[in-house]
């Protein structure tokens, strides 16, 4: 239950953080990146979105199903938003193109995240 809440959490955080990443995209960073870099930026903005929801669907339903697997859809979570999204974002933003190689493994968290969501539900006794 404690990580419930942690999830819980760290959701609402990453989806302030989600607004103000897209409001600043679409307000001050889409003059001053191309059109590519911009669609990257964007990406990394839809990507953090959807999983800051997943996010908070984990920490909601930990409440019902409290198993290992939960905790790390949760952190698995974490991780692929911050790695991911976070890579995309410098990318972008700092013009870092080895940090193209890393997003990947941020993308692999996300899916880990979800399958261990799913395992968690069926191993719910």
């Amino acid at each position: 239950m404690f990580y419930s809440n942690n999830f819980l959490q760290l959701g609402a955080i990453f989806m302030a953080l989600a607004v103000a990443f897209g409001a600043f995209g679409a307000h001050i960073v889409e003059g001053l990146l191309t059109p590519d870099r911009f669609e990257v930026y964007q990406t990394a903005v839809q990507y953090h979105f959807y999983h800051a929801l997943g996010l908070l669907i984990i920490g909601a339903v930990s409440f019902h199903i409290s198993n290992k697997w939960m905790k790390w859809s949760g952190y698995s979570m974490v991780f692929g938003i911050l790695i991911f999204s976070g890579s995309l974002y410098l990318l972008t933003l700092l013009d870092i193109g080895w940090l193209g190689a890393v997003t990947p493994i941020g993308g692999f968290a996300f899916i880990l995240a979800w399958v261990f969501l799913l395992i968690g539900v069926l191993k719910n006794p």
